[in-house]
C-alpha cells in the first residue's frame, strides 16, 4: 500500500501535466476510416512515439498498408517477464455532429468530465498506461518489469494493418503477458477483469433492381422495389423466436454450463437497460437471460439500411438499389470465414429472383477466453482492489476487439483486459466522455499492476 501511496502523491504533483498531455493527445482527428483525416492520423501517431520516447522507451513506427503501429519496449529488468500492452490511437467517426455539445475534437470539461471523441475509447486508456510507465520510473529509477507498448491506429477501422504486419514483428512483440487497455468497470464502483470477448464479421449486402431510379407512377407495380425485396430478404435471417435462421449458424455454438455463469459477473437487467437507455423492446432468442444473450450467444443485428430519396420533402422514386450493412458478434468455436459463408449462401437462396444481389464481407475475428487465475489476471485484480478498496469482478464483454484473438495466439502470451469506461461515457456516440477520477484509478492500477507482477500476486 505504500507504494500505492506514492504513486498518488506523483499525480498529485502532475496534475496539470496529464491534463495539458491528455488534452493534446485528445485534439487529434485521428479517425482512421474517413481517408481525409489520413494526415491527422498520422501526426497522433507521431505524437504518441514523442510521448513514449520522452518516458525513456525505446520507440519506432512501423509501417503497414495502413496506418503505423506505435512500437515502444523498455527491457532493462533481466529475469523479469515481460508484458506487451496493447491498445489505440485511432477513433470513431464523430456524426451526427449536430448532437455533439462541444467540437469533439477540443476537449471540453462539464461537470468533472472531459468531452471528446476519445476521451476513453481508447486515447484515455491507453493514455494512462503510457503515464503509468512515468510514474513508475520517476518513482523508482527503472521499471520493475520489462515492457512493452503496441498501439495501432485502425482498431476503429478492422485493424488491417496490424492484421498484415502481424508474422512479420511476432518476435518483436513477443512476450510473456498480453494487457489489453481498452475495457470497462463493471460499474462507477467496482473493477472489473476482462477474460473474453465475443468475435466479430461485417458484411455490406446490396441489391440492385434496374439501371437507374424509376418514377413510381410510371414503374409502381411493375418493377419489384429493392427496398421492399431488402427489407423482406432480412427479415428471413430470424425464426418467431428471435433465433438467426441462417443454416448452421449455431453448430459450433457450445452452450455455457452453470460454472460458467456463475464465473463471470454481469451488471445489465431490463430495468437499467430501459431506466439508462430507454431500451422498451428487448431483442435476441426467447427464453434466454440477459447474460447469456450478451456473453455467451452469438448474434447478427442490421447496423444500417438505405435505398432511395432521404432528403426533406418527397421524392416518388423506386431506387435502382438498396443496400444494408451486417454484422455478428460470434462465440468461442464459430469460424467467421464459415460463418460469412452461410449468411451469404442464405441471402442468394432467399433474395427475390431477378434482383441483383452483392454481399461483400469484410474482415473477420474469432472470439477468445483467457485464463482466469493466470499471473496477469491476478496482478490486475489485486492492484485494482487496492485502487478502488472493491473486489474486482471477472467479466466477459458481448463486443469485440477484432486484433487481440489473432495478437494473443500470435505472441504466445496470457490476456487479460481492463479499463473504467461506463456504459454512461457514451462510447463511440456523441458526447462520448471520461472523467479525471477514473483515468487515475486506471493510472495507479496499471503501475500496481506492474509491481505486484513481478511478486506473483495471488488472490
Amino acid at each position: 500500500m505504500a507504494s500505492l501511496k506514492k504513486f498518488r502523491e506523483w499525480i498529485d504533483q502532475h496534475r496539470a501535466d496529464l491534463r495539458d498531455d491528455y488534452f493534446a493527445f485528445l485534439r487529434f482527428r485521428s479517425i482512421s476510416s474517413e481517408p481525409e483525416f489520413k494526415s491527422e492520423v498520422e501526426r497522433c501517431a507521431d505524437w504518441v512515439k514523442e510521448y513514449l520516447q520522452a518516458s525513456g522507451f525505446k520507440t519506432e513506427l512501423i509501417a503497414t498498408q495502413r496506418y503505423p503501429i506505435v512500437y515502444a519496449e523498455d527491457l532493462h529488468a533481466p529475469g523479469k517477464p515481460t508484458v506487451l500492452i496493447y491498445g489505440h490511437y485511432d477513433v470513431q467517426p464523430v456524426d451526427p455532429l449536430e448532437l455533439w455539445k462541444n467540437d469533439p475534437f477540443e476537449p471540453t470539461e462539464r461537470s468533472g468530465k472531459v468531452f471528446a471523441r476519445g476521451a476513453v475509447d481508447d486515447k484515455g486508456q491507453i493514455f494512462y498506461a503510457m503515464a503509468a510507465m512515468r510514474a513508475l520510473k520517476e518513482n523508482g529509477g527503472a521499471l520493475p518489469i520489462n515492457v512493452k507498448f503496441c498501439i495501432e491506429g485502425e482498431e476503429e477501422d478492422g485493424s488491417v494493418g496490424l492484421s498484415g504486419a502481424l508474422s512479420k514483428i511476432q518476435q518483436k512483440l513477443k512476450a510473456d503477458f498480453l494487457l489489453v487497455v481498452d475495457h470497462g468497470a463493471y460499474d462507477e464502483k467496482t473493477p472489473a477483469i476482462n477474460l473474453g470477448a465475443r468475435g466479430m464479421l461485417t458484411m455490406d449486402v446490396k441489391l440492385t433492381g434496374s439501371k437507374s431510379d424509376l418514377h413510381s407512377g410510371e414503374y409502381g407495380g411493375i418493377a419489384y422495389n429493392p427496398n421492399r425485396a431488402l427489407v423482406e430478404l432480412l427479415a428471413k435471417l430470424y425464426d418467431s423466436n428471435g433465433r438467426v435462421a441462417v443454416d448452421g449458424f449455431y453448430d459450433d455454438v457450445i452452450e455455457p454450463s452453470s460454472e460458467d455463469k456463475k464465473a463471470f459477473a454481469h451488471a445489465g437487467d431490463a430495468a437499467s437497460y430501459a431506466r439508462e437507455y430507454g431500451i422498451e423492446a428487448l431483442g435476441g432468442e426467447k427464453g434466454r437471460t440477459i447474460q447469456e444473450a450478451n456473453l455467451f450467444r452469438p448474434v447478427l443485428e442490421i447496423n444500417g439500411i438505405g435505398g432511395g430519396y432521404h432528403g426533406p420533402g418527397f421524392k416518388t422514386v423506386i431506387p435502382a438499389m438498396a443496400i444494408a450493412k451486417l454484422s455478428c458478434r460470434l462465440v468461442p468455436g464459430q469460424d467467421p470465414k464459415k460463418i460469412s459463408r452461410q449468411i451469404t449462401d442464405f441471402l442468394h437462396r432467399h433474395c427475390v429472383k431477378g434482383m441483383k444481389l452483392d454481399v461483400h464481407v469484410h474482415a473477420g475475428a474469432p472470439a477468445y477466453r483467457a485464463n482466469p487465475a493466470s499471473e496477469l489476471a491476478n496482478a490486475v485484480a489485486a492492484a485494482a482492489e487496492e485502487v478502488t478498496g472493491q473486489p474486482c469482478k471477472r467479466v466477459l464483454t458481448g463486443a469485440s476487439i477484432p486484433i487481440v484473438a489473432s495478437l494473443s495466439q500470435t505472441i504466445g502470451a496470457e490476456i487479460v483486459g481492463m479499463g473504467y469506461g461506463l456504459p454512461t461515457d457514451l462510447i463511440h456516440a456523441p458526447n462520448e466522455n471520461f472523467d479525471f477520477s477514473r483515468l487515475e484509478k486506471g493510472l495507479l492500477t496499471v503501475a500496481r499492476a506492474m509491481e505486484l507482477l513481478t511478486q506473483g500476486a495471488k488472490r
